[in-house]
């Protein structure tokens, strides 16, 4: 540590774990003094060529000078960096602040000089650019503004560092070398750099997880039974395409294999590089196998132990430690206390999880926080995937369990350039970066649907083992926002599993549009009112009778998927009584070949079968495999229910389709049944085809197609965003000095009304004045001095905004009445003090609305919009959109509200001014963007006329911008 003479303190906020460009990590941290030996270490492994390019001149070694210079830092003008593995320096970087003639100098100078130094063998892993964004930051929060480099000319990689980094910069060459010098304040250029390497590290980071060349599994059991020779036979079994080791350190010396699978005492026996460990051991054990992996080299660990945060605040601090071991190093965990990971890519063919069978391969992939909600995913998924036309299975599985270090956010940047998943479902439980996953759901959500559903939601606290920020935001608006950013947002299971095989299968709706055809009038009117429900426009259901045959299906579904005004078909069919599988296998077949003639609109089928019923009610009893009925149509899924064997058993919900408790082992999550084996009918679909999802009910189908419409609007909004507007009388500057100095009184107030209009008026959102009325004469003063009509009001919170209970008294034509009114809200509510009376001018009669903005500490800035009064207060009628606000989204916003039709005409009466409306709106929008400062405001009641708005009430919040860590360097959750 740094001695009682340096000017700061050691400033530990500056170490950061970082994920570099191979998906390995690196510990960044401040150099101390007590660094010399590792830096005399490090700069003897740096070659000689490295070595002149850092000094222009050969330096084979570093003198005492130099290292007491490297070593000594105030941390304020002088700041060194080291990226370290192991403990050791990979890399270093420092810069020193210089005046204008390029000499030392100390602040308000706000240029530095800045050079680094890579390790010859971590030379191409993104070190150097993970590094120069986190000098930038620091560099920045000294007061720094501007970075000065010199390169030599043939120093081609460092000069790229520089080039790529997207900061605005000037180059130059003089005496044979070349200097750069660029701004550090962040650019949409460097935002975008930033955000590109994140990607590209998270991605590769999961994809060394999910593909390894050869796996050990560590804590495998001598005699048969136990978590780690499950996972080992599950592994062995599933045909694993590399090499696999068996670790146990109770084998025998002499013990060669285990089940035909290579068996060691320790990983460092492993004859060969080890990619990734599955860790079965007991917690206590759990360090020295970390150890053990990481002087071997390996890359990852999956952690099917428990005992960790899962088990009270002991747990969380060995946990915590776990995964500061694991980073030492460079190793990303999923888990601990996880189910497994699963690939099901012919190339690789791993199921190193507690899944006693591989799921089908497929195109959905899948994440669960919890092992119980992964194991009922991959059995739904099972017995709803297979069939004549082919398999909708799964590409990958993760289940996190704790989450201490792999998350939802690391596995979306590895789905979206994976080309083997089209659907992304994921099961969460807590959302540890709410404005990362925004981020990244939108641009998955762009290329592929992303389906989500959240546990937890409603019970206001993380699940144990989940370490993660707090949100003010209801879940109302969390689901809002998610919404805004294209994720799938679903209630259950049920329906992520619904949603995610017809977004599989089936291309996205053009549009609402629905028709409806089938041989049950019944069925077929359960559908038309299931669409209503769903906000979509269903044609009256064409009744084919059930007299109908494959021939009639086929014909119908022809002409409805030809109509114009068709964009999407839900087929009824009840079984035809005698034919049985036989009739079952042509009418999938009819259906199949028309829904081919036309692929661009989506079909689905909800098909209820009687057959297999006593079979289905026996099973609910047991959680073993049945047999298929004898009655299920063994033919082609797209016209029979997908919940193959035994539709009855999958109507409604019973304990066979819930996971089984099972019994723990000793150190992992119980043990899942087996999955059901599929119809031995199954068979490849046709190249092409398209797979026509079943659906026990109608309400089920409706449900996963409304979803659908949804989602394919949103990717037709998201073509286009819209823009933020440029407003000229916005006076950004004079906002900012006003903030400052409100600021300067304290950390944090809420503004007083006049402080309040003033800043709102510097952003064009005009308050309607009202004067405060703490007598009658004073009141009567007010009116003559603003003209009557006025209005009088109680500002005291209680009665405030409340003319429901007399709080408020409109349209006083004059003196007398503007008296008599006060001495009633004097007599009935109490003394003026209480009341704390104002008289305003009377506005044009509208529609009461409310505007909203807050800032989240873990969502970020959210704009929100509704009715005053009862709709918002009482019913949550409010939409949501983050900030910075588009002007598309502000048009989206006034219209996602329920009580929406009261501003555009509903039942004659006059429609509101939108445009005005809106553009409150987004002059909001840019006050709370560009000032982060206000993190919050309120203007209540916003009345809304035919021509113009009023602003009537408003309150604003100031406090010190919380931290953004989107805009900061990139780094892992701190533990």
């Amino acid at each position: 540590m740094q001695t009682s003479s340096d000017r700061h303190e050691y400033p530990a906020h500056w170490e950061a774990d970082v994920v570099l460009r191979d998906g390995g990590t690196a510990r960044v941290r401040p150099i101390t003094v007590d660094d010399a030996e590792r830096l005399v270490s490090f700069y003897e492994q740096v070659s000689d060529e490295s070595k002149y390019y850092r000094f222009f001149a050969p330096y084979p070694r570093l003198s005492a000078k130099d290292v007491h210079r490297f070593t000594h830092h105030d941390f304020v003008d002088r700041v060194g960096l080291a990226a370290t593995i192991g403990g050791e320096f990979i890399a270093t970087v420092r810069y020193d602040r210089i005046g204008s003639g390029g000499t030392p100098a100390t602040s308000p100078a706000d240029e530095a000089e800045v050079a680094f130094l890579v390790q010859d063998a971590h030379q191409g892993r993104g070190v150097a650019s993970a590094l120069l964004e986190h000098i930038a930051a620091v560099a920045r929060e000294r007061g720094i503004r501007r970075f000065a480099a010199e390169v030599l000319p043939a120093n081609n990689k460092m000069i790229k560092v520089f080039m790529d980094a997207g900061y605005t910069q000037k180059r130059s060459f003089e005496d044979g070398v070349v200097r750069l010098e660029f701004d550090l304040e962040p650019t949409d250029r460097s935002l975008a750099v930033q955000y590109a390497r994140e990607h590209r590290a998270e991605a590769r980071s999961v994809q060394r997880l999910l593909q390894p060349g050869s796996v050990a599994v560590v804590g495998t059991g001598r005699t048969p039974g136990g978590v780690g020779r499950s996972i080992l036979g599950n592994i062995r079994d599933a045909g694993y395409t590399g090499r696999l080791y068996a670790v146990n350190r109770a084998f025998p010396e002499d013990r060669k294999d285990l089940d035909g699978v290579p068996a060691c005492r320790s990983v460092r026996d492993i004859d060969g590089p080890v990619d990734l460990a599955v860790v079965t051991v007991p917690a206590e054990h759990v360090p020295d196998v970390v150890t053990q992996c990481g002087e071997h080299g390996v890359q990852g660990l999956v952690v099917i132990s428990a005992g960790y945060a899962d088990s009270g605040p002991e747990g969380r601090e060995r946990q915590r430690a776990l995964v500061r071991h694991a980073r030492t190093y460079g190793m990303r965990i999923i888990g601990p206390n996880a189910f497994g990971i699963i690939n099901t890519s012919p190339d690789v063919r791993l199921n190193a999880s507690l899944a006693p069978e591989m799921p089908r391969p497929g195109r959905i992939g899948l994440f669960a926080q919890s092992g119980a909600i992964g194991i009922a995913l991959l059995s739904r998924l099972h017995r709803r995937g297979g069939g004549v036309t082919g398999h909708t299975g799964v590409s990958t599985f993760v289940s996190s369990g704790n989450r201490a270090d792999v998350s939802g956010n690391d596995v979306l940047q590895y789905w979206y350039d994976d080309p083997e998943t089209d659907v992304a479902l994921m099961y969460l439980e807590s959302i540890g970066n709410p404005r990362k996953f925004t981020r990244l759901a939108r641009r998955t959500a762009a290329a592929k649907p992303l389906v989500v559903v959240q546990g937890a939601r409603h019970g206001g606290v993380a699940p144990q083992g989940h370490a993660v920020r707090a949100t003010r935001l209801p879940h109302a608006t969390v689901s809002a926002l998610l919404r805004q950013a294209g994720v799938i947002r679903v209630d259950t299971i049920t329906d992520l599993v619904d949603a995610g095989l017809l977004l599989a299968r089936q291309p996205l709706p053009a549009g609402p549009r629905v028709a409806i055809l089938g041989n049950s009038e019944s069925l077929g009117l359960l559908t038309y009112d299931a669409c209503l429900s769903e906000g979509l426009r269903p044609q009256p259901p064409l009744d084919l009778t059930t007299a109908a045959s494959a021939d009639d299906f086929h014909a119908a579904l022809a002409r409805a998927l030809a109509e114009d005004t068709c964009d999407a078909v839900v087929v009824t069919a009840i079984p035809t009584v005698g034919e049985g599988a036989a009739g079952d296998a042509a009418l999938a077949q009819a259906l199949r070949s028309a829904a081919a003639a036309v692929p661009t609109k989506p079909v689905l089928v909800v098909h209820v079968e009687l057959g297999g019923l006593a079979e289905a009610l026996s099973a609910a009893t047991s959680t073993a495999p049945q047999a298929a009925p004898r009655t299920a149509a063994p033919a082609d899924p797209s016209a029979v229910p997908q919940a193959a064997p035994g539709t009855a058993a999958h109507a409604a919900p019973g304990p066979a389709e819930e996971p089984a408790s099972g019994r723990p082992g000793p150190s992992g999550p119980p043990r899942p049944p087996a999955a059901s084996a599929p119809p031995p009918s199954a068979a490849p679909a046709p190249d092409g085809a398209h797979l026509i999802p079943a659906y026990p009910a109608a309400e089920r189908a409706v449900r996963a197609l409304g979803e659908a419409v949804a989602y394919a609007q949103w990717r037709r909004d998201a073509a286009d965003p819209g823009k933020v507007p440029e407003y000229e009388d916005i006076d950004e500057r004079g906002a900012a000095q006003q903030i400052a100095g409100y600021l300067a009184r304290g950390q944090g107030l809420a503004l007083g009304t006049e402080e309040t209009c003033e800043l709102l008026g510097r952003y064009g959102v005009h308050v309607h004045r009202a004067l405060p009325a703490p007598a009658p004469d004073d009141a009567a003063a007010a009116a003559r001095t603003l003209g009557y009509p006025v209005a009088l009001k109680a500002t005291a919170p209680h009665l405030r905004h409340r003319a429901d209970l007399g709080g408020v008294r409109l349209d006083l034509a004059d003196e007398e009445q503007l008296r008599r009114a006060y001495a009633e809200l004097t007599e009935l509510f109490g003394t003026p003090a209480e009341l704390r009376p104002v008289v305003q001018g009377m506005a044009p009669r509208g529609v009461d609305t409310v505007v909203r903005a807050v800032i989240d500490p873990a969502a970020g800035a959210v704009l929100s919009f509704g009715l005053a009064g009862a709709a918002t207060q009482l019913l949550g009628d409010m939409a949501h959109r983050l900030i910075p606000v588009t002007d598309r989204d502000a048009t989206s916003l006034i219209r996602s509200i329920r009580t929406a039709p009261l501003l555009f005409g509903w039942r004659g009466s006059a429609p509101v001014d939108a445009a005005a409306l809106e553009e409150l709106l987004l002059r909001v929008s840019r006050l709370v963007d560009d000032h982060p400062e206000v993190v919050a405001v309120t203007l209540e009641p916003v009345v809304v006329a035919p021509h113009g708005l009023s602003v009537l009430g408003a309150s604003v919040r100031l406090a010190p911008p919380p931290a953004r860590d989107d805009l900061g360097p990139r780094t892992l959750p701190a533990y």
